[in-house]
């Protein structure tokens, strides 16, 4: 069954692009976002906009949310997108949230007969811009199968498992993404304070078993001083304590992860970063030096 209308709730520095992408592949969105003008932004290109979350649910075969946090889609979902979706519609969270969120959410909708898949993704604004995100599903196959072309509009989505897997899946990302900006902060601060150039480490390293879209993206970043959000460092602690929450559900210690937690809690908490790029770790790191 071919998916007709989309309904795209969180149109944000994520949700925007990704509404851009589903249009240009000939897709009919109907937009909205608690900020209405992040939305009305979204007519040029070919969206419609409704003036309520239920309102855009309810005419869709499908209904994208791309909203902060667990909390957040729940809302959504109790302040009347639910009643409004009909029996049939696949409800595809793209949020990053909890493994048991997601779970629930699955539970109540599937009682409503709504297919739900959890569905976060990786790759920050840019990859929501270039429709490279990386896209990690959970749900049943069949609602998985309708689903991916819209999907695949966006980026590169694949089905790891049922319900809350994918969400399992974007924490494992955070904690790489979270480790590996820390050790990028350690090794461009190193050349910083030889005095070499920040970007020529990043040429030189470029195809060796140290490189990665983090040293490249984020390490130019630091090497600039430009932290300005595409991920910000809020979110990326929120994943990091979530990871660590489903950690020890599961009876697991992470060290690196939750140095990187606690590293990240101090940026947010104590240096005033919350609404900073998640690269500006490198911050938090020049700040442990005057110790």
């Amino acid at each position: 069954m071919p998916v007709a209308s989309i309904a795209f709730l969180g149109t944000g520095l994520m949700g925007a692009p990704m509404v851009r992408n589903l249009l240009r592949a000939g897709l009919s969105v109907t937009a909205w976002n608690r900020s209405p003008e992040k939305a009305e932004g979204l007519k040029a290109d070919g969206a419609s906009v409704a003036a309520s979350a239920a309102a855009a649910a309810a005419d869709a075969d499908v209904v994208i949310t791309m909203v902060s946090d667990g909390t957040a889609v729940r809302n959504l979902l109790d302040g009347g997108v639910a009643d409004a979706m009909r029996p049939g519609t696949i409800f595809i969270d793209m949020s990053s949230i909890r493994p048991r969120e997601a779970r629930a959410h699955f539970d109540l909708l599937k009682a409503r007969g709504i297919s739900a898949i959890d569905a976060p993704v990786s790759g920050g604004t840019r990859g929501a811009a270039d429709a490279t995100l990386a896209i990690m599903a959970g749900g049943e196959p069949s609602a998985f199968e309708i689903a991916e072309p819209a999907l695949s509009a966006m980026g590169r989505p694949t089905l790891v498992g049922p319900a809350g897997t994918g969400q399992l899946a974007k924490l494992a990302n955070q904690g790489i993404v979270a480790t590996t900006i820390g050790i990028v902060a350690e090794a461009m601060l190193l050349m910083q304070a030889a005095g070499a150039d920040m970007n020529r480490l990043r040429d030189a390293l470029k195809g060796g078993f140290a490189d990665s879209v983090i040293l490249q993206q984020h390490g130019k970043r630091m090497a600039e001083d430009d932290f300005a959000p595409g991920g910000r460092s809020s979110l990326q602690l929120k994943d990091l304590d979530n990871l660590m929450e489903e950690a020890a559900a599961l009876g697991l210690t992470l060290p690196q992860a939750a140095l990187q937690q606690q590293r990240f809690h101090r940026f947010v908490h104590e240096l005033g970063g919350a609404d900073l790029d998640h690269s500006g770790l490198f911050l938090e790191l020049k700040d442990r030096q005057k110790r």
